[in-house]
């Protein structure tokens, strides 16, 4: 059950089949029992007012070295400014992230945490439960038909799964699929571009279609005036530049929430 890898242009292909690579020449290692179920992700993103999935996150293909961060001590910054999910970077090549980065996060807060990543083998979806991680992203411009399949797996392996989308014909897959958390990024992951307007479009037909489940806003977000504009439209929105590379990630965090 593996993507057809060739198919995806850009910057993501290209991540996508790096990854794919290394997932199958990995040697699988035996992880430690986990102490406790993982917190729920959706339960979350539910909350009243707009969740804040805060993104721990080092580098990226877009912006270069964004931080050198220790990831429990950022997620811990988040926790306390009043984020309700902690987003973890585990790509290593592009994004400079590990699992041990969400092992770390799992065992410093009680948050749900999400394995930011690019799934294209089944196998990181029992890598994600042994990790310790709430939820996994399923990014339709990769897995394409097969975003069912593996929805449905993540399901299996007792994981919610964030489903991103970039335009309204990927949306319209991903409902087919059977997907509750659909992401919307305003990043064009196959040229980097993003534009604060591809969100809100994508939503609008989201909900004309008749999809009452949650939506999350992704990329780009760095004011409070912007969060604002998404209040009401929708559950949650993921921010990860804009706080990791504050000195202060908290405080960057508060001030976007305006509680500073």
């Amino acid at each position: 059950m593996v993507p057809d890898l060739s198919r995806v242009p850009g910057v993501l292909g290209r991540i996508a089949r790096r990854r794919l690579q290394l997932v199958e020449a990995a040697v699988p290692q035996p992880s430690p029992p986990l102490a406790g179920r993982p917190p729920s992700f959706a339960e979350a993103l539910a909350a009243p007012g707009l969740s804040v999935i805060a993104e721990v996150k080092r580098k990226s293909p877009s912006e270069g070295a964004i931080a050198d961060l220790d990831a429990a001590e950022v997620a811990r910054a988040y926790a306390r400014a009043g984020a309700r999910a902690v987003s973890v970077l585990t790509e290593p090549e592009f994004f400079a992230g590990s699992d041990a980065d969400l092992q770390a996060v799992r065992a410093a807060v009680a948050l749900p945490v999400l394995r930011k990543d690019f799934v294209v083998h089944p196998l990181q979806l029992a890598e994600a439960h042994a990790l310790g991680a709430s939820a996994v992203l399923l990014i339709v411009a990769v897995l394409g038909p097969l975003t069912g399949a593996y929805l449905d797996a993540a399901r299996r392996a007792g994981l919610d799964a964030l489903v991103e989308v970039h335009d309204e014909r990927e949306a319209e897959l991903a409902l087919e699929a059977g997907a509750e958390i659909l992401g919307v990024n305003n990043r064009d992951l196959t040229t980097l571009r993003v534009d604060l307007t591809t969100a809100p479009r994508v939503a609008r037909h989201l909900r004309t279609l008749g999809f009452a489940g949650l939506l999350v806003a992704e990329s780009g977000y760095r004011s409070r005036e912007e969060l604002a504009s998404l209040e009401g439209r929708f559950d949650a929105v993921l921010i990860g530049s804009s706080l990791a590379r504050d000195p202060d990630p908290g405080a960057a965090l508060r001030r976007l929430l305006g509680s500073t």
